[in-house]
């Protein structure tokens, strides 16, 4: 067996300011579960969200006097940060030791997302600030009030540059850790190049397990299931369900974009795709949903 594992930035931080000490304390309890799944005789891909980390990564360089890294970068570093703290905790847990690769997502430089950026990135600014920034931001309200933040685009990934050595380690029997934060956002021409975004690390799941013949796609977040009627006197938590009502579900407006709207997709892109069954849940809870009786479990 072959799975996939997208874990949120949720996931690792829980709402915290994604720090070494607070992402070594969650992934204390990320690595047994995957080392339950390893035990079972799952061949794993890991990959996770870097939200967080890259926000702080902005917010040191909006205050210090330096001179700025491009937003490719600065998801590169914390590629490789997330990634040697995931790689380690899994060698604790494995008896294969694990490995991490810095992934590079291609996008299309014609996405439609370039022309409507809306992915918040970086600090919380005042109106003031954020007036005078020379790039895109969009008032946000928070349990704090309105705020304003950075928006940059958020592509679709048409490919992964390092798929197929990726794949090749896995059929190798080794984990690999990659496409953290979605992977480096690149475009391709004549030249390589680095590009503002942030591609959603959900589509990259996906990609990666298309790409390395994975039976399951397991999205780690923060709540349980997903839901129908989320939040709202008439939620409930969605079990075992077929690619046909949650495509339904999801036209209907039900998940929340950015949130779990691009989970679901992700996961009925891979459903089509030809793969076996898409399972969205916690991390504790991650085992027992691959077994069948935990999360929201597609098929």
């Amino acid at each position: 067996m072959r799975t996939v594992v997208a874990l949120g930035g949720n996931a690792l931080v829980s709402g915290g300011e994604g720090s070494v000490a607070e992402m070594r304390d969650h992934l204390a309890r990320v690595a047994p579960e995957l080392g339950t799944l390893a035990a079972r005789g799952h061949d794993l891909v890991v990959t996770h969200g870097n939200g967080p980390q890259v926000g702080s990564l902005l917010a040191e360089q909006e205050a210090a006097d330096t001179a700025s890294r491009p937003l490719d970068v600065l998801v590169a570093e914390t590629q490789a940060q997330i990634g040697t703290l995931v790689v380690r905790a899994l060698n604790d847990e494995l008896d294969a030791r694990a490995v991490s690769v810095v992934t590079h997502a291609v996008v299309h430089p014609d996405d439609e997302a370039f022309a409507d950026p809306s992915k918040p990135v970086g600090p919380y600014l005042d109106a003031e600030t954020a007036a005078a920034a020379d790039y895109p931001t969009r008032e946000v309200e928070t349990e704090h009030g309105t705020v304003h933040r950075r928006v940059v685009a958020s592509p679709k990934p048409r490919e992964l540059l390092e798929s197929a050595q990726v794949a090749a380690l896995v059929d190798d029997g080794t984990p690999v850790v990659c496409g953290g934060g979605g992977g480096v956002p690149v475009t391709r021409s004549e030249s390589t190049e680095g590009v503002e975004a942030v591609v959603d690390k959900d589509y990259t799941a996906e990609l990666l397990a298309r790409g390395t013949d994975a039976d399951t796609l397991l999205m780690v977040t923060d709540v349980p299931y997903a839901y129908r009627n989320y939040n709202t006197p008439d939620e409930e938590p969605l079990r075992d369900v077929g690619a046909e009502p949650m495509r339904e579900y999801l036209d209907a407006g039900e998940f929340e974009a950015g949130s779990m709207r691009p989970k679901v997709d992700a996961c009925l892109d891979f459903l089509d795709a030809g793969g076996e069954r898409a399972i969205i849940t916690t991390i504790d809870d991650a085992a027992a949903a691959v077994d069948g009786d935990a999360g929201t479990r597609m098929s």
